[in-house]
């Protein structure tokens, strides 16, 4: 038997989910659900953002629904008060601890004239400038982008596997900014190039973050997937999301 986890969170994930509940039950009988909470909400009761209890009922089930989450913006993540709990989010803290390396988001229009959207970001989800090495002294902040090559030669390679699956021809485009970004970025280019080379028949080709966003916009539909890093995923995904009608249209997969 298969075992949903159902996260709704916070804002319209309270009415997305019990609804998006139904819909499974209804194709999938034999499905179970069991309920968790995270988010804001969920931080002002318990004081944390992600339980436990919540971790260990994602631990025993096979798949998590999570709707969304509210999370507060601020330059300075120490508490008011010395020793108070402080917010982080809980999914980064899931794709960490569950290493769900792969964030998969399509972006498909159903209407016919929607000048052909169909494509698939896949974003590199446990590294970037979303490692959460970030800290404060003063009126000086840093942050550490982590690119490692075991983790971009991974991502890659769910990209090449998801564009097998898409089409007959597939393509995958490696988006980044190694003219910019040179040790970073530059390694996660080299990695990805390296494992293009071991698959012939994709077609892999290469643009600046810069310009992808420029393609987007404008012919979404020169793209079939785009493989990148955590924050150039997280921005080109919303965009493409804004192309098919905004991000409540637009699903995304952690793996």
């Amino acid at each position: 038997m298969t075992t949903v986890c159902l996260i709704p969170g916070d804002g319209v994930g309270q009415e997305v989910i019990p609804a998006a509940a139904q819909v499974l039950a209804a194709a999938s009988p034999g499905l179970t659900f069991v309920e968790a909470e995270a988010g804001w909400a969920c931080f002002e009761r318990r004081g944390t953002a992600l339980p436990d209890v919540t971790l260990q009922a994602v631990a025993a089930s096979d798949a998590v629904l999570f709707g969304a989450t509210q999370s507060p913006i601020t330059g300075d993540t120490r508490p008011a008060v010395p020793g108070a709990p402080v917010y982080r989010s809980p999914i980064l803290a899931l794709r960490r601890q569950l290493d769900l390396y792969a964030n998969l988001r399509p972006a498909h229009s159903l209407l016919p004239d929607s000048r052909a959207i169909d494509l698939l970001i896949v974003r590199e989800n446990t590294e970037g400038l979303y490692s959460g090495r970030e800290h404060r002294d003063g009126d000086t902040a840093i942050a550490e982008r982590v690119i490692t090559r075991r983790a971009s030669e991974r991502i890659m390679r769910v990209a090449c596997e998801q564009a097998r699956l898409r089409r007959e021809h597939p393509r995958v485009t490696i988006v980044h900014k190694a003219n910019v970004l040179k040790v970073s970025d530059g390694l996660f280019r080299e990695a990805c190039l390296n494992v293009a080379a071991s698959h012939p028949d994709i077609e892999v080709d290469e643009m600046l973050v810069d310009a992808a966003a420029m393609w987007l916009a404008r012919e979404p539909g020169h793209f079939d997937v785009l493989v990148t890093t955590n924050l150039f995923g997280d921005i080109l995904s919303d965009l493409a999301a804004g192309l098919i009608g905004g991000l409540g249209l637009a699903p995304s997969a952690n793996v």
